[in-house]
């Protein structure tokens, strides 16, 4: 199921909200007996309310929508599709960290940060 600040995603509403978004969308394809699916949900969860205003999250239940698991050739799950412009531009299958989520999510957002933590300054000098 889907909570707060999280799209249900459906065969029908695909093309719509995720392919024309015009914010990246993060698509968690899963299923009520999958237990990776249920560890990872709280992740997917906070992530919606940290990246609310510029990623769209969503959540697609498999044994619900068969066609659009299939064009993607979802095979696993939780498989986590990132879409921008209408193109998948990352694919992670399996649960997964947090960070990893958040890094392929800043990626897609052009930018190498969220937090206010900054990099750490190189020590090599010229």
């Amino acid at each position: 199921m889907a909570g707060p600040g999280i799209v249900e995603v459906t065969d029908a509403n695909f093309d719509q909200d995720v392919l024309k978004s015009d914010k990246p969308v993060l698509v968690d394809f899963w299923a009520v007996w999958c237990g990776p699916c249920r560890a990872i949900a709280p992740i997917v969860d906070e992530l919606a309310q940290e990246y609310q205003g510029k990623i769209k999250i969503g959540k697609m239940d498999v044994d619900r929508n068969s066609a659009t698991p299939m064009r993607y050739n979802v095979r696993g799950i939780p498989t986590l599709l990132i879409f921008k412009d209408g193109q998948v531009k990352e694919q992670i299958v399996g649960y997964v960290p947090k960070e990893t989520l958040q890094k392929a999510l800043d990626k897609a957002l052009g930018e190498t940060q969220t937090s206010g933590v900054r990099p750490q300054a190189s020590s090599v000098r010229s």
